[in-house]
C-alpha cells in the first residue's frame, strides 16, 4: 500500500524488536520503508540496490519527516542512483563534512592569527576582546556555515538592549568582515549579514574645544586620577594632531629626538602611507617625561599590564571618568586632533599644511605630481602651535607625579 501520514502515524512498535514495514507488497530496488525502533521512533528509509550491491539509506525520523517528503527524498536519491552515484555514499559524506565543518569560535580564531593578528595595530587584541565578550558567547559554538541572518540580529539586538548601539555597530562590522574573511578562504559560502542594517545611528561628530576650554583641560590635567601614561599621550595627541592609535602606539625607535622627529611607518598608519611628523619643542618635553618614566619600555605610552600600548578604551574611559574635574565640557580623546587642526588655522595656518599634519589622503590630479615633503612647513605650524599651546597652558607644565 501507499503510505500516509496516518498509515505512519499508526504503526505501533514491537518492545521486543526492530520492525520494518515496506510501501508495496515486499521491499526490492527503489523501495520506501519505515523502521520502527521498540522505543516508538519511525524512520523512513530507502532500499536500492548499486554496483550489484543491496543498499540503504537513511531519510529522516517522522514526524519531523512527513511522508510527502520522505517521498521528495526517496526519489532524489533514485535520480542520484540513475546517474551513477550511490545516494547513501552522498549522505554519509554530507555527515562527515557536516560535523567536521568549522565552528564560528573556530573560524573567528583563524581569522585573528592570519587577518587581525598581522594586520592590525593592535595585533587583533581589540577584535578579539570584543568576540570573547559579546560575539562567542552566542555564535561561538554554531556551525559557521550555519549562523544565521537572524543569529546575527539576535546578537546585535541584545546589545542595544544593554544600551550600546554603537558597538552593536562595531561588532556588526566584525562579525561581517569575519565572515568575508572565510568566504575568501572557501571556509563559508555565503555572508549572513548580507542587508542587516546597523542598528545604532552615528553621528559624526565636531567637537572643537574653545580656547577657554583648552585652558581648562590643560590646567586640571595634571590632578586628574588617571596614570601618568595617560596625561602624557592626551598632551602628545594634542601637540602633534595625529591620531589616538598612533599615539598611543608610538615606539621609541620611530622617535628621533635630537632631530625632532616622528616617524609613523606605512603599517601603523590608518590610511598605510608612511608619515613624518616634527616634534616641536613642547612634544619633545612631554617624550622626556614620558622616558623618565619608563626607560626600560620600547613602547613610549605603555600599558601597565606589560610593554605594549594602552588601548583607546582605557585612556576614552580615563577622560570619560575625570569629565567634570578638567572642566572642558564633554569631550573624548578624538576630539583633540580636531581641536588642534581647527586651532592651527584659526592662527592663520594654511588648510593645505593641516591637512599634511593630519596625513590626510589627498585626491585628483594635483595629488598625484605634488610630491612635496612638506617637511619645513609642517615644523613651522607644529612649533607655533607648541608654543600657542605653551601659553594657554601658562603655569601647568607639570603633567605627572600630581593624579
Amino acid at each position: 500500500m501507499k503510505f500516509t501520514d496516518r498509515y505512519v502515524a499508526n504503526l505501533k512498535p514491537d518492545p521486543a524488536k526492530r520492525l520494518v514495514v515496506w510501501e508495496g507488497a515486499a521491499h526490492g530496488q527503489g523501495n520506501l520503508g519505515v523502521r520502527i525502533f521498540p522505543s516508538g521512533v519511525k524512520t523512513f528509509i530507502y532500499m536500492y540496490r548499486f554496483a550489484g550491491k543491496a543498499r540503504m539509506q537513511t531519510l529522516g525520523n517522522y514526524p519531523a519527516m512527513s511522508v510527502a517528503d520522505a517521498h521528495a527524498a526517496c526519489a532524489t536519491a533514485a535520480q542520484e542512483r540513475e546517474k551513477g552515484v550511490d545516494p547513501a555514499a552522498v549522505a554519509v559524506d554530507s555527515r562527515i563534512a557536516e560535523r567536521q565543518a568549522p565552528t564560528f569560535k573556530a573560524l573567528a580564531a583563524l581569522y585573528l592569527e592570519l587577518h587581525a593578528k598581522p594586520r592590525k595595530k593592535d595585533g587583533g587584541d581589540r577584535d578579539g576582546r570584543a568576540l570573547e565578550r559579546d560575539v562567542l558567547p552566542l555564535l561561538g559554538p554554531l556551525k559557521a556555515e550555519a549562523v544565521t541572518r537572524r543569529d546575527v540580529i539576535a546578537l546585535l539586538d541584545g546589545i542595544v538592549a544593554r544600551g550600546a548601539p554603537i558597538q552593536a555597530n562595531r561588532t556588526l562590522a566584525l562579525v561581517r568582515k569575519i565572515f568575508n574573511f572565510g568566504i575568501g578562504r572557501d571556509i563559508v559560502q555565503q555572508n549572513p549579514c548580507y542587508r542587516v542594517a546597523a542598528p545604532g545611528v552615528e553621528k559624526q561628530s565636531d567637537r572643537v574645544l574653545s580656547e577657554q576650554e583648552l585652558k581648562a583641560f590643560l590646567a586640571n590635567l595634571a590632578t586628574a586620577t588617571m596614570a601618568d601614561e595617560s596625561k602624557l599621550a592626551l598632551r602628545f595627541q594634542l601637540l602633534t594632531a595625529q591620531r589616538c592609535g598612533e599615539v598611543l602606539g608610538v615606539r621609541w625607535d620611530e622617535i628621533d629626538l635630537a632631530a625632532g622627529w616622528w616617524t609613523i611607518p606605512a603599517s601603523k598608519a590608518k590610511n598605510k602611507l608612511a608619515h613624518r611628523v616634527p616634534l616641536s619643542m613642547q612634544a619633545r618635553a612631554v617624550l622626556t617625561e614620558a622616558r623618565k618614566l619608563n626607560a626600560d619600555r620600547q613602547t613610549v605610552f605603555p600599558s601597565p599590564r606589560g610593554d605594549k600600548p594602552m588601548v583607546e578604551t582605557a585612556v576614552a574611559r580615563a577622560v570619560f571618568r575625570n569629565l567634570p574635574h578638567l572642566g572642558a565640557g564633554q569631550f573624548s580623546p578624538h576630539d583633540l586632533r580636531r581641536t588642534a587642526a581647527s586651532l592651527m588655522t584659526g592662527m592663520g595656518i594654511s588648510r593645505l599644511v593641516v591637512s599634511k599634519l593630519l596625513n590626510h589622503v589627498e585626491r585628483g590630479v594635483t595629488a598625484v605630481y605634488d610630491r612635496h615633503g612638506y617637511d619645513a612647513e609642517k615644523r613651522e605650524a607644529l612649533d607655533a602651535w607648541g608654543r600657542h599651546v605653551a601659553v594657554l597652558g601658562a603655569a601647568h607644565l607639570v603633567l605627572v607625579g600630581a593624579g
